[in-house]
């Protein structure tokens, strides 16, 4: 009789990032790994060293990726149109615009 045995590392909670799947017990989005992973091309052992997680997290991570690539693919690219609408309506910037302002500068030679 076979038994299949999973891994609970990953955890998804309507109170935690808005239910987006997490490393369990942390705030770490499963999407954060894979960007790193992926995107930015960290080896696993980086990720693991940057975050203060552990390789089996970070496994469990992309693991749970590849299992539901779509709907993990559509979610980071909509969060990915977002975060381009809030950087062209200057959203969450903590400094004013060095060039565009409505301000008058004086300018001194």
């Amino acid at each position: 009789m076979e038994t299949i045995l999973t891994i609970d590392l990953i955890s998804s909670d309507p109170n935690v990032r808005g239910g987006r799947p997490c490393i369990a017990g942390t705030g770490l989005e499963v999407s954060a790994i894979v960007i790193d992973r992926i995107v930015h091309q960290r080896t696993p052992d980086e990720i693991a060293s940057d975050y203060q997680i552990s390789l089996a997290q970070v496994y469990a991570a992309l693991a749970y990726y590849y299992a539901h690539k779509d709907e993990m693919d559509a979610m980071i690219q909509e969060r990915s149109h977002l975060a381009d609408e809030f950087k062209e309506k200057r959203i969450g910037s903590r400094h004013p615009p060095l060039f565009g302002s409505n301000r008058n500068y004086a300018v001194y030679y």
